[in-house]
């Protein structure tokens, strides 16, 4: 009976899998992540692709589960922040604007050279602030490890107004389209 395998080390992924008890193992891709400029749903749909097909390298007998997600702003794909300094000036500029963030979660089951692959919008619309705002929120959060700079569930309403979609998704793992396929591909073989 296959196992699955998320390749991916973000906690709150494990943690959303968790919430859905599902039971899993982490296993990390080795592939370098791209962007393709201008096209978040290439970029995101591209490296979810690439994270599973790496990781089904070394488990090819394994379901695997991976995702990636980015922030289009402004004409931009964002990932994740070089540095503070980059993460203070993303959260500044968008104050009082808003933004999409795209994940795509890629299944590659054993056997299968292509992923089934789900890609989900989320729109978020951001409250008006300052550098006080912002210099708060990174102390608070640190947040260098997430796309956009920031984290919807770790202190998100200093920043965020309104959402339209998915409150997963913009964790990083949009729970009914995990949970859709687990129930339609997984169900009592995991």
């Amino acid at each position: 009976m296959a196992k699955l395998i998320l390749a991916s080390a973000s906690p709150r992924r494990q943690a959303i899998l968790r919430h859905l008890k599902i039971p899993f193992e982490v296993h990390l891709a080795t592939c370098k992540e791209s962007v393709r400029v201008g096209d978040p749903v290439a970029t995101v749909g591209q490296n979810a692709a690439l994270k599973a097909l790496s990781v089904a390298k070394r488990y090819p007998h394994e379901v695997i589960l991976a995702a990636d997600t980015v922030v289009a702003f402004n004409g931009k794909v964002l990932g994740k922040p070089k540095d503070y300094e980059e993460a203070q000036q993303w959260l500044l500029d968008y104050s009082g604007r808003s933004q999409q963030v795209y994940t795509a979660v890629a299944f590659l089951k054993p056997g299968h050279r292509d992923p089934d692959l789900f890609i989900e919008a989320t729109s978020l619309v951001f409250k008006q602030y300052g550098l006080g705002t912002v210099q708060e929120y990174l102390d608070r959060v640190k947040p260098l490890d997430r796309a956009g700079a920031y984290d919807i569930n770790e202190c998100g309403d200093l920043l965020i107004a309104e959402r339209i979609g998915s409150y997963t998704n913009v964790m990083g793992l949009p729970q009914s389209v995990v949970s859709a396929w687990v129930k339609a591909n997984l169900s009592n073989k995991v």
